[in-house]
């Protein structure tokens, strides 16, 4: 991989494969974003830890592999996890895999799901240079017991610190539902399982990527249940969020019966959150892309990230607002889109009832007090992709904050009451509005 590559705006993939965010954190003046890195092919395979920094969430340098497969407990990947400081140090949580059958057609799959899940972790002294051939220790070993969680799907570790100690969630699974598993420790070596969390059948037979988190108005749960949709539709496993009641004496949790998506466009996946210089609550989500882009002079790539986004709860909903320092970056008004930069452009408008903006052959539209998108004439083609989608009816107004990338539109409704975003490919450099007003459009300072 080629070291040090610099982007702006939406991260995306430095060549080949990208998926989940991990190990996101503010540490010692700069902001980490670690991910899930296929560096040999824009496919998805055996697991690695990519690295980008940023001092400001928006300017970003990818600069290189972090973690790779070395001991016999990841040997297989080294999966999605999270990161925490203590005394100066960061330290990392993932989950390392072990195939005992592999495919042999191609060794960086397995077969028929006969692997094993462990949890590991690393250190840092920078958080720059980690130790992969002498600083892994495994501190949760695959476990054996069904009746908490299950030997190979259980994963995804994320690590907070609490009043009276340290705190982990996993994802797992138990007789076909998904399953939160919560531990504790007081060293961050040492950890003990305390108690674990579901729900009745309809919410996914897996749980991918747990996040709790507290934040402005209240505390979140953010998680990824797997075959959570049942349409016969390109990824079916999807990325949920609420309001939750959590007591860390017993890691006791109240879940409600609703949830919202994290994202009205079903593409983003794998959110994970970290707090900033300010102590916001900030998330990060992992946008799917069906197909590689080819850019001459560049490697093929697949896979980038939505803007950064803060997270609040008010009065039980879970708001997404697009962070300040995107917004503030994206502010250099001008008269027309082909003025901006290739590393896209804001617009910011009121949208009537009936109206609509269509960007580049992607429509958004309002219809009955729900934000619409039509993606049908810049997405892949053929039955089994979703390309329209339509938000719950809103209850604020009519305002958008759209940003555009070549590849991902992201659709900010009424400064994040809800949001859509999506994938898309071959969008022209043009917009055209109907029932819109006060239209601006911004490029990126």
């Amino acid at each position: 991989m080629e070291q040090h590559i610099k982007q702006y705006g939406h991260l995306k993939a430095p060549g080949n494969w990208i998926n989940d965010p991990n190990g996101f954190i503010y540490y010692k003046g700069k902001y980490h974003l670690f991910y899930q890195y296929f560096p040999y092919a824009p496919i998805w395979g055996t697991m690695h830890w990519g690295h980008a920094i940023s001092k400001n969430l928006i300017d970003w340098e990818h600069v290189g592999i972090a973690l790779f497969p070395t001991k016999e407990g990841d040997k297989s990947g080294c999966f999605s996890g999270s990161a925490v400081e203590h005394d100066g140090k960061m330290i990392l949580y993932y989950t390392g895999v072990h195939y005992h059958v592999t495919d042999p057609e191609n060794i960086h799959l397995c077969l028929n799901d006969q692997f094993d899940s462990c949890q590991m972790m690393i250190s840092s002294e920078d958080g720059m240079n980690f130790d992969n051939f002498g600083g892994k220790k495994v501190v949760i070993p695959p476990i054996e017991d069904s009746l908490q969680g299950d030997k190979t799907h259980t994963r995804d570790p994320k690590v907070w610190k609490g009043k009276d100690g340290w705190y982990m969630v996993l994802g797992s699974s138990q007789k076909g539902k998904g399953k939160l598993l919560f531990y504790r420790s007081e060293d961050l070596e040492s950890w003990s399982y305390v108690n674990g969390v579901s729900k009745g059948a309809g919410w996914g037979w897996m749980w991918e990527c747990p996040d709790y988190f507290e934040t402005e108005g209240g505390q979140a749960l953010v998680f990824s249940p797997m075959r959570f949709l049942k349409d016969g539709k390109w990824e079916e496993n999807q990325a949920i969020c609420m309001a939750v009641d959590f007591k860390e004496d017993g890691c006791e949790m109240r879940m409600p019966d609703t949830y919202q998506y994290i994202d009205y466009g079903l593409d983003l996946y794998a959110p994970q959150s970290a707090v900033d210089e300010e102590g916001r609550r900030v998330l990060v989500a992992w946008l799917r892309m069906p197909e590689a882009v080819t850019e001459e002079g560049k490697e093929p790539w697949r896979g980038m990230f939505c803007l950064p986004r803060v997270v609040e709860v008010k009065d039980g909903h879970v708001y997404f607002r697009v962070h300040p320092h995107v917004k503030n970056r994206y502010s250099r008004l001008v008269e027309n889109v082909k003025e901006t930069g290739p590393d896209g452009y804001r617009i910011r408008l009121w949208l009537e009832d009936g109206g609509c903006l269509n960007v580049g052959g992607y429509r958004i539209s309002r219809r009955g007090g729900r934000i619409r998108t039509d993606r049908t004439d810049v997405y892949c083609k053929g039955e089994d992709y979703r390309t329209v989608f339509e938000t719950p009816p809103v209850k604020e107004g009519n305002r958008l904050d759209v940003y555009v990338d070549n590849h991902m539109i992201e659709v900010y409704v009424n400064d994040g009451e809800y949001v859509i975003s999506n994938g898309v490919y071959g969008i022209k450099r043009e917009i055209c509005v109907s029932g819109g007003r006060n239209v601006e459009i911004f490029s990126l300072q």
